[in-house]
C-alpha cells in the first residue's frame, strides 16, 4: 500500500484597505506582515509568486489580527498620532536586500539620509546605485521606509509607488500641524 505524506505549506493571507494614498495591498503569516504595497495588480501578482516561491506558501485572501493592527496604525500615522509602527515584520529578500532594509528602520520620522549615506551606514559606500534599486525592491511600503531615502543633490529620486505618493509622505512627516 502506497504512503502519503502530506505537506503542511504556512498560509499567507491577503487583504485590501483604504489610506489617504489610495488602496494598499497587504499579506502577512500568522506570525508577521511580509508585504504591503501600493495596489497596482501586475506589481502585486509579481509580489505573491515570489511569496510562494521564497517562503514555499499558499497565498489565500483572508482575514488576520495583523490587519487589525496595521490598519490602527496607519490611520494613526496618516492622522500624525504615530510616528513609530509595533507590526512584526518578515522582510523578504536576498541578503543584501535585507541588510538595506533593515537600515532603512533606522531612519527616524521627519527626516532623511541620501542613498549614499544608506550605503555608507551598511559600510558599502560605492553601492549607493545597488542600495537605490533594493530600496527600489522592498515589500514593505510606509513601515519600512524607503521614502525617507533621496538623492545626494537633494532631488527625491525614485519611488516605487510614485513620486506623489513620497512626496505626500514627508510632507506628512515633516508638518508641524
Amino acid at each position: 500500500m502506497r504512503e502519503y505524506k502530506s505537506q503542511t505549506k504556512e498560509i499567507i493571507t491577503t487583504t485590501t484597505f483604504s489610506t489617504p494614498l489610495g488602496e494598499m495591498f497587504a499579506a502577512a503569516s500568522k506570525k508577521a506582515l511580509v508585504l504591503l504595497y501600493f495596489f497596482t495588480p501586475y506589481d502585486i501578482e509579481a509580489n505573491i509568486d515570489k511569496l510562494k516561491k521564497t517562503l514555499n506558501t499558499d497565498v489565500i485572501p483572508g482575514n488576520n489580527e495583523i490587519f487589525d493592527s496595521l490598519r490602527i496604525q496607519l490611520d494613526e500615522y496618516f492622522n500624525k498620532k504615530r510616528t513609530t509602527f509595533e507590526i512584526p515584520l518578515q522582510l523578504v529578500g536576498t541578503a543584501f536586500q535585507i541588510k538595506v532594509w533593515k537600515e532603512l528602520l533606522n531612519i527616524p520620522y521627519g527626516k532623511t539620509i541620501s542613498y549614499k549615506e544608506q550605503a555608507i551606514k551598511i559600510e558599502n559606500e560605492k553601492a549607493y546605485r545597488a542600495v537605490a534599486n533594493a530600496n527600489g525592491q522592498n515589500m514593505i511600503s510606509i513601515l519600512v521606509p524607503c521614502h525617507r531615502v533621496i538623492a545626494n543633490n537633494g532631488d527625491l529620486g525614485g519611488y516605487t509607488g510614485g513620486l506623489e505618493k513620497k512626496e505626500f509622505l514627508l510632507k506628512l512627516e515633516n508638518s508641524n500641524d
